[in-house]
Parts: structure tokens; C-alpha cells; sequence
């Protein structure tokens, strides 16, 4: 996890912050209602520490999304460096799907937290599109996708992730998805 650090929080504070974000994106995906004070207990932080760094529900619910959208986002950087651009690109899309099915459970969170739809979108669509950028790029210069695809146009692309059921076998379907995306961004690739 490549959390950026606050550099004017000590190393224990620090790790305090991330034993928290972890601990409660595990409560929040099982239940969006765990209560802070429990979220607190099995970090292993008392409450004051707890508040310290999240005021409110909304504040660390907010938090571990950005933490979360920016864990995906990290991957682009990863796999580029060990595999191929669009073997890259196709293994982070996999990525994305993962986390989207796996964070159902934080959607419910979010949605009781009553964050404001922009907000979200706001806090994910820049680091989102940097990453998708970053591969994209690396295909397009490697030719092994058609040129001129754009970082919204990938994203409509894949926008299908989000309509499938977690709860069913959404890896065959995420999958079969993914390959025609990655199919239909190959058709043209002067690489070819």
C-alpha cells in the first residue's frame, strides 16, 4: 500500500492511521453500520486517537475509499514495471474488478454515510484517470492498442463492472467482459 504520509504525523501516528483504514475497511465492507468504538478497539487505538484522525463516520468512510481507489490506482505503476503494456492493462482491469466487487459491502457504508455522489466521483475520477492514462499511454506507444483511445472512453468502456452482481460468479463475467474490451481496444493497433 502505497498511502501517502502526512509528514508532519510521528511513525507510531502514522501507523495507527493505517491499522485503523485497514481494520475498518474490513468492518464496513461486512456490515456499513459497525460502530466506530468497535473499529477502534480492534485497531488496537483508543478513542481519542481514533477521533483524532476521523471526526465522523462520513470522514473515515471517505478515507478508506481514497485509500482504497488510490491501492488500485498504485497497481498501474506495478505491473507496467513487470508485464507488457496490455498484459499490464488487461491484469489491472482484473484489479478494478476485484475491488468493485469486493467492496459491495463499503458501497452500503458509503450510501449510509450520505456522501454526496460528486463527492465520490470528485475523490476517484483524477486518480482513476491518471492510472488509465499511464497505461493506456504505454499501449498506445508500444502499439498494441488502437490509437487515440482517451481516458473517458476506456472508462465507459469497462462502466459494465458496476452493473454486475458481486454475490454472483461475477470473475467469469467480469472476465468475459474485460477480454472484449481488451478485443475491441486491440482492433486497430497498428502493432498488430
Amino acid at each position: 500500500m502505497r498511502e501517502q504520509k502526512d509528514p508532519q504525523l510521528r511513525s507510531d501516528a502514522q501507523r495507527n492511521r493505517e491499522r485503523i483504514l485497514e481494520v475498518a475497511l474490513a468492518e464496513l465492507t461486512r456490515s456499513a453500520d459497525a460502530p466506530l468504538s468497535a473499529i477502534a478497539k480492534k485497531a488496537g487505538v483508543g478513542q481519542g486517537t481514533f477521533y483524532r484522525n476521523f471526526p465522523n463516520r462520513e470522514a473515515l468512510v471517505l478515507e478508506v475509499y481514497r485509500y482504497e481507489v488510490q491501492q488500485v490506482c498504485d497497481t498501474a505503476c506495478q505491473l507496467l514495471e513487470t508485464r507488457a503494456p496490455d498484459q499490464a492493462l488487461r491484469d489491472w482491469m482484473g484489479r478494478l474488478a476485484q475491488y468493485a466487487m469486493a467492496k459491495a459491502g463499503l458501497a452500503d457504508a458509503m450510501r449510509k454515510a450520505t456522501l454526496a455522489q460528486g463527492t465520490l466521483i470528485g475523490m476517484s475520477k483524477g486518480s482513476l484517470s491518471s492510472a488509465v492514462e499511464l497505461l493506456l499511454r504505454a499501449n498506445e506507444e508500444a502499439g498494441t492498442i488502437r490509437p487515440g483511445v482517451t481516458p473517458d472512453d476506456f472508462m465507459l468502456a469497462i462502466a459494465g463492472l458496476w452493473q454486475i452482481d458481486p454475490h454472483s460468479d461475477w470473475q467469469a463475467r467480469a472476465g468475459r467482459l474485460l477480454d472484449l474490451v481488451m478485443d475491441g481496444l486491440r482492433a486497430g493497433a497498428p502493432g498488430r
